[in-house]
């Protein structure tokens, strides 16, 4: 059951190193947090390719042995949570295939929203698909450009998809990075000595040393081979859309997302959210992890003392054995569990980055009540969230979203709390001081810069 949104991907690439396969394994690790479902790794030796890839977490997916038999300078790699294609060791990525011209593998953060038309299309030209991922498309489209470069193939193709997409793309001696008009999901570039590192997020790069040098821009294709760098702008759009939960819930708190620090500006939510609500409470605590920056902001702001009043299991994985009803709430209490001294006769303010179905939501106020505290005031550090993404985010359907279908009054009754607050979307936007103009807040607001 969805109770949190996940991401679709991470990916993480490098040219002009001897340690390509095991760099590019650190660097998936630290990308965790992007996909859990699958991973994969696919190096390059400028003559031959060789892949990896498995269903589970990096650390369990590669071994030395693994990583032994991925020789080459150059890599990428790939961390899935599935949204278009079932969650099969056949949609795992980097996708591999043999074309005309030799080998070619891809690794994809987004979604593309055109892909059936296309596919369609391709299969009744005789294209076979390996797989129900929309990037095969990607992989068709390049392999049936006949006659011309890898580069103008790949524009042709990207000029003929509409979505959002990050993407990594390898041939045995070049690797490729490209991202949206719109530059929905985040990519950097950095260096490591001689060698170049291309990752969805900073902290990929801190992991393994490398120095940030930039973001690759949106509607850009970056191509890199043994004669350095050659940046083609192959579309044009007049502003961007960058996908604004990276700073809400997605990206890691030390990472920086489109030019700002992840943890800072989620700081900044929890501090505007605390000048907005006005709550007399003994504590703030957050729902950890991904609510601790805003926490912290919002205990600033107001005054008012921060704890840790919930404890979460970072190990929980995915359980198949659920109790019967002997032991209410189980998926909540699997996950957390109360600080009882903490919060016994307390007036609680909790912090969290959003409501999805608030199924949750409503265990964890049962449990804090349970737990002593007296009054509950959930703050949710984003506005209520009315409309699906189409973007590479795993969101429910419009029905399922409890703030599409109710009032924020009927959702502080059903979650059972002494008052409920959202951050406004004036608010957010003011928080993450960067243009309005450049976010895609679809999703809280059913205005959709990609149709």
């Amino acid at each position: 059951m969805l109770n949190k949104l996940n991401e679709k991907c991470g990916v993480f690439g490098i040219y002009g190193h001897l340690e390509a396969a095991r760099l590019t394994y650190l660097g998936l690790y630290s990308l965790q947090h992007r996909g859990q479902e699958s991973a994969g790794i696919v190096t390059g030796d400028g003559q031959k390719m060789y892949p990896h890839l498995g269903m589970g977490l990096v650390s369990d997916i590669f071994s030395r042995d693994t990583l032994d038999k991925l020789p080459g300078y150059l890599a990428i790699g790939h961390n899935r949570y599935s949204t278009t294609g079932m969650s099969f060791l056949k949609n795992a990525q980097p996708l591999l295939i043999k074309y005309a011209k030799g080998q070619m593998a891809i690794a994809h953060n987004g979604n593309l929203t055109n892909t059936d038309m296309i596919r369609a299309r391709l299969e009744k030209e005789g294209s076979i698909f390996q797989s129900t991922s929309d990037t095969e498309v990607i992989l068709h489209l390049i392999a049936k450009a006949n006659g011309v470069p890898l580069a103008e193939a790949v524009v042709k193709s990207l000029q003929q998809v509409k979505g959002a997409y990050s993407l990594l793309l390898s041939t045995p001696d070049t690797l490729i990075a490209a991202r949206d008009p719109f530059g929905v999901r985040p990519l950097c570039l950095g260096k490591l000595g001689e060698a170049y590192v291309l990752a969805s997020e900073t902290c990929a790069l801190d992991l393994i040393n490398a120095k940030y040098i930039r973001d690759i821009e949106p509607g850009e294709l970056l191509i890199i081979t043994d004669k350095g760098l050659k940046s083609i702008k192959f579309a044009h759009e007049k502003k961007s859309a960058m996908c604004i939960f990276e700073f809400i819930y997605f990206s890691r708190p030390d990472s920086y997302i489109f030019g700002r620090n992840v943890h800072l500006v989620r700081r900044e939510y929890g501090k505007q959210l605390a000048r907005e609500t006005r709550i007399k409470a003994d504590l703030v605590i957050p729902v950890p992890d991904s609510a601790n920056s805003a926490a912290v902001g919002y205990a600033e702001e107001s005054g008012i003392p921060f704890e840790t009043g919930l404890i979460r299991n970072h190990y929980i994985g995915r359980t198949f054995i659920e109790p019967d009803q002997q032991i209410r709430d189980f998926g909540a209490k699997i996950k957390y569990n109360p600080v009882r001294e903490v919060l016994k006769n307390k007036k609680v303010v909790v912090i969290d980055d959003s409501i999805v179905r608030g199924t949750t939501s409503r265990k964890l106020v049962k449990m804090l009540y349970a737990a002593g505290a007296k009054q509950v005031h959930l703050c949710i550090s984003s506005p209520p969230i009315i409309g699906p993404c189409f973007y590479g985010i795993d969101t429910p359907d419009k029905k399922e979203l409890i703030a599409s279908n109710n009032t924020v009054k009927q959702i502080k009754k059903y979650l059972g709390v002494d008052s409920l607050h959202y951050l406004s979307l004036e608010g957010l936007l003011k928080a993450t001081n960067i243009s309005a103009a450049n976010f895609c807040c679809a999703c809280f607001t059913d205005d959709y810069p990609i149709k």
